[in-house]
């Protein structure tokens, strides 16, 4: 709901206060007094004199879809401790053993996180191979699903939970549910998709729901954990969940790597949106992580025939890899390639993404589209094998289910290798296969196919993950850098083409999600090879850094589309110039002591922002500048925070989106802070 403000730029909320009958003020109520501040409704305006952008006038109406609109359906979630005399005196009465039982609790919670997340990936992944066997042995079944429930990858929404924004059934049963049958179908389907991603936002449905004891879309309450039904207990055991969604998917065998296997879940799990962290909470996530990877390798090792080893290596393993010294500058131009490709990536994404958003609306043209695209997927592929000879024989193929195609007896296709395989599968080839086993004409090709297909395949109502098709289109390309630099240094041994298709599939995929440390961790794990660390580190900076220049990571573009108000670690830099009384809306909606209740219901219907400061409110002043109010909304996990001038007086409020639409933008080596539009389309 739009307000017209005083100085003529329409507001999306205002706070709602009491007044008496000669002065405004502001009463405690309850058993804290609370304090009583006087209401100046006169709100200064003071002249933008810093270097950002404005927009005034802001229209009621925006196109779906670009980059400078915020939504005005979305909320904070509430991380205050609720604190009163009530409360106090109950815990009081509880005594040291309630607190020993919250806290055994909290372990038993992350223990089952681990267990039952570990389990769901263990089930896709055997139910992805048992497919894939029916599906490569036969070559008659062609499995495909349309899923607009729960599509994607799921990291963007679950990126924009941990930061404290209320998104719609993010973290129901059912979401799990569509998310685990679509990425099997998905994956078996032969979409360019992964099933890495997903186990993510699965581990955090998992962790949602546990802590809660109770399931909204079952309708069912088991009456337990009771005490953790507030929205800052179930922050932190959504992130437990996501880490071990990333432990459980990028996961190393319990051994050599073992610090690095336990860790990389809390990595990936601060790095890529855990805005609120802690000690204790580090040790819960890290117990999770544990009992997620140990008890992948329990059930994966005892399903492919090696009981009580331990030794798969989760659903991630690429193989040992060599380095020489002389390759690094090699490896820094392929960072450089990569952020290239990355950034390219992304920006076809997106203008796809906003053609969908504008133009595919209707659940049938999204069916339609997705089978636009798994037809496509495999008419490039059959095409490819048919018309592309590239035969080899067959005591060198890798795969598991060789395929002849029109090679003669003793030999095999090659590109009919790449293409039917599991994902996984097709990158370790390209990582393993000996010198000569690729010609240029077929991975150049597949690249270039494969690259499209991923690009229009993320963003379709599917489930899916971005991983494996990154890392399998930057292993094509950087396998065909191996085979030119063998083909230019044909008697130097230091060159492995596997060994730069590893580099290249680490640059697509750094300079596409933007992330360094945990992408190096989970390459590392992924190798078993943790002397690979520099040169995968040196082509991952070098990719963020390339790719940043032209745009931002795939995960944040898609958020920005979205119009999720999410707050970045640090206020938008120049941003000193801008103060509190510019971000705040205002003029503030005031109630009289005694109202009508009618009065009253529509206000509380015309307020969306659910907070009313009347008792104790954080409050800052409006000469603060916007990374003082920035700093401390985001520190406290604040909803609110009243705005007051010198006298004290309630002058306005400032929420997380009045926050979020200060922004910073970056293009080709230059930057600014802009102000987005609020939008109240839904």
């Amino acid at each position: 709901m739009f307000r017209k403000r005083s100085d003529g730029i329409e507001s999306q909320e205002g706070p709602l206060l009491t007044h008496e009958s000669n002065q405004n003020t502001i009463h405690g109520t309850g058993s804290n007094t609370g304090f009583v501040a006087p209401i100046n409704t006169d709100v200064e305006h003071l002249d933008n004199t810093g270097s950002w952008q404005r927009k005034k006038d802001a229209p009621n109406k925006t196109l779906a879809g670009p980059l400078n609109v915020l939504s005005s359906k979305y909320e904070s979630l509430d991380y205050d401790i609720c604190e009163n005399h009530l409360l106090l005196d109950e815990e009081r009465s509880r005594g040291y053993k309630y607190v020993v039982k919250k806290n055994l609790a909290r372990w038993f919670i992350f223990l089952l996180i681990g267990v039952i997340t570990a389990i769901v990936a263990c089930g896709i992944d055997i139910t992805i191979e048992e497919f894939s066997k029916i599906k490569y042995k036969t070559l008659k079944y062609c499995i495909l699903t349309i899923l607009p429930v729960a599509a994607g990858s799921g990291i963007p929404q679950v990126k924009c939970y941990l930061n404290g924004v209320k998104i719609p059934r993010v973290v129901r049963i059912k979401t799990l549910a569509v998310k685990v049958i679509g990425v099997v179908t998905s994956v078996v389907g032969g979409l360019a998709a992964g099933k890495e991603g997903p186990m993510i936002h699965s581990g955090a449905v998992i962790a949602a729901g546990i802590s809660q004891g109770k399931s909204t879309s079952m309708k069912r309450d088991l009456r337990i954990f009771k005490y953790f039904r507030e929205d800052h207990e179930k922050r932190d055991f959504v992130s437990g969940g996501a880490a071990a969604g990333v432990a459980a998917a990028f996961g190393a065998p319990v051994g050599e790597y073992k610090p690095l296997c336990f860790l990389f879940g809390e990595w990936g799990c601060l790095e890529e949106g855990a805005s609120f962290w802690n000690q204790s909470l580090t040790w819960r996530i890290f117990f999770a992580s544990v009992v997620s990877t140990f008890t992948l390798n329990v059930i994966l090792s005892t399903y492919h025939g090696h009981p009580g080893e331990l030794t798969y290596a989760g659903l991630l393993n690429f193989g040992k890899f060599d380095k020489d010294f002389k390759e690094l500058p090699i490896f820094l131009v392929m960072g450089c390639i990569g952020g290239l490709m990355g950034s390219l990536f992304n920006h076809i994404n997106y203008k796809l993404t906003v053609f969908r958003m504008r133009y595919i609306r209707r659940k049938w043209l999204k069916v339609l589209e997705a089978a636009l695209v798994a037809a496509i997927a495999a008419i490039f592929g059959f095409i490819m094998m048919v018309f592309i000879n590239d035969c080899k024989p067959l005591d060198k193929d890798p795969t598991r289910f060789p395929i002849q195609m029109h090679c003669s007896d003793g030999d095999y296709s090659a590109v009919a290798a790449i293409w039917f395989q599991t994902p996984e599968s097709s990158v370790k080839s390209l990582f393993h296969d000996p010198p000569g086993s690729h010609k240029f004409i077929s991975l150049g090709i597949f690249f270039l196919l494969y690259f499209l297909l991923s690009v229009c395949t993320y963003g379709l109502s599917v489930s899916g993950g971005l991983f494996i098709p990154a890392i399998l289109t930057g292993a094509a390309w950087g396998r065909l850098a191996g085979m030119s630099l063998t083909t230019m240094l044909p008697n130097s041994t230091w060159v492995d083409p596997g060994k730069y298709a590893l580099v290249g599939a680490a640059a697509q995929l750094g300079g596409t999600v933007r992330m360094t440390i945990s992408l190096t961790v989970i390459l590392i794990e992924a190798t078993g090879n943790i002397t690979f660390a520099f040169p995968l580190m040196l082509s991952l900076i070098m990719a963020k850094w390339t790719g940043d220049i032209f745009n931002e990571g795939i995960y944040d573009i898609h958020i920005k589309l979205s119009q999720v108000p999410i707050l970045q670690w640090e206020p938008p830099p120049l941003s000193n110039k801008i103060y509190a009384s510019e971000v705040m809306n205002h003029p503030v909606v005031v109630l009289k002591t005694v109202e009508n209740v009618g009065i009253i219901v529509d206000i509380l219907k015309a307020t969306p922002h659910n907070g009313f400061p009347v008792v104790d409110p954080c409050t800052e002043r409006k000469s603060a500048s916007l990374p003082r109010v920035f700093r401390l909304f985001r520190a406290l996990g604040l909803r609110h925070l009243t705005v007051v001038n010198d006298a004290h007086e309630v002058v306005g409020i400032v929420t997380r989106k009045d926050l979020a639409r200060f922004h910073v933008w970056r293009h080709a080596g230059r930057m600014g802070v802009e102000q987005l539009v609020i939008s109240d389309d839904s």
